[in-house]
């Protein structure tokens, strides 16, 4: 039985999803997000358990983030995630709660089929998101999208990648060219490719994500989209009727004054990413920046924008 190494890092819920989405670009052995919010969350709609133990919502807050590395690359692989949370401590635009960090060592056979029970086929209007050893049978007006077990960067599962599925299925139209900035997975282009798309351009500054939104595509049968390691900013040749993006916010902002000019006239922006006290400061950068806002969501601590250029 082949032998993993669990390395458990304490953070904040506001941090987690950006812990995790980093752990992913070391590890394609998985990573497990254990966020009392998500239970209270659901308490809050009224979604009821067979049993929870009313200790639990009386608990500290904050978030264990697990992720496996196998024996033979552990050490090194740790040594970098270290550094990188090192330099998140010293950042200010994030509470990322205390970072210590955890480790022992497990089996690693048992824990690959444990973390694969935990993905179920996520419905987001009539797209689904479908890890892809489930069998699953799809009715006839649902588009599937297809995720490897690697699931980096995006699976559909959080707020903020699930309003931008929603926010593409109303905007994308059939001669519309959608970039996707910082695509992750891929699982915003390739939704976009569903929708109707006539081309979809991916972009993201990581090869790990680049990689993995090839490997996406293919198991899509996506023909019409490309993906380029690159800035997006850097480039104004690449231009599309919709822009999705789903960063954080202090990003967002900075994108601001620049992304317009990849954007067509009469096009629109999916802003995401965006915890619910930053909302207001990424509507008004982009306002400055000469945009219309056009709608908004909420769900949970995340929001997120469309906003339109005339």
């Amino acid at each position: 039985m082949s032998k993993f190494i669990e390395l458990t890092i304490t953070t904040s819920h506001e941090g987690a999803d950006v812990i995790s989405d980093m752990l992913w670009e070391y590890t394609d052995s998985g990573v497990v997000i254990s966020d009392i919010e998500d239970v209270i969350a659901l308490d809050r709609e009224g979604k009821t358990w067979d049993y929870a133990d009313e200790s639990i919502f009386k608990q500290d807050k904050t978030v264990l983030i697990k992720c496996y590395f196998p024996v033979d690359t552990a050490n090194k692989s740790i040594k970098l995630v270290e550094k990188r949370l090192i330099d998140f401590k010293a950042g200010e635009f994030l509470d990322f709660g205390t970072l210590e960090t955890a480790k022992r060592e497990i089996d690693g056979d048992l824990w690959r089929e444990q973390w694969k029970e935990h993905f179920k086929p996520i419905h987001i209007g009539k797209i689904v998101i479908l890890p892809e050893w489930i069998k699953y049978q799809k009715k006839e007006e649902e588009l599937v999208v297809l995720l490897d077990s690697n699931m980096a960067f995006g699976t559909g599962e959080h707020e903020t990648t699930s309003m931008c599925v929603e926010f593409l299925g109303e905007l994308v139209r059939k001669e519309d060219v959608v970039l996707d900035v910082g695509c992750g997975s891929g699982i915003l282009g390739i939704t976009a490719s569903k929708l109707g798309a006539k081309e979809v351009i991916m972009t993201d500054i990581d090869e790990c994500a680049v990689t993995a939104t090839e490997h996406n595509m293919k198991l899509n049968s996506i023909t019409n989209g490309k993906v380029l390691l690159k800035n997006l900013l850097d480039d104004n040749t690449v231009k599309g009727n919709v822009i999705v993006c789903n960063i954080m916010a202090e990003v967002l902002i900075a994108f601001a004054p620049h992304i317009g000019k990849n954007l067509l006239d009469g096009g629109k922006i999916i802003l995401s990413g965006i915890l619910v006290d930053r909302l207001s400061a990424v509507k008004q950068a982009y306002l400055e920046a000469g945009f219309n806002f056009v709608k908004e969501k909420i769900k949970g601590e995340w929001s997120a924008l469309v906003m339109s250029k005339n």
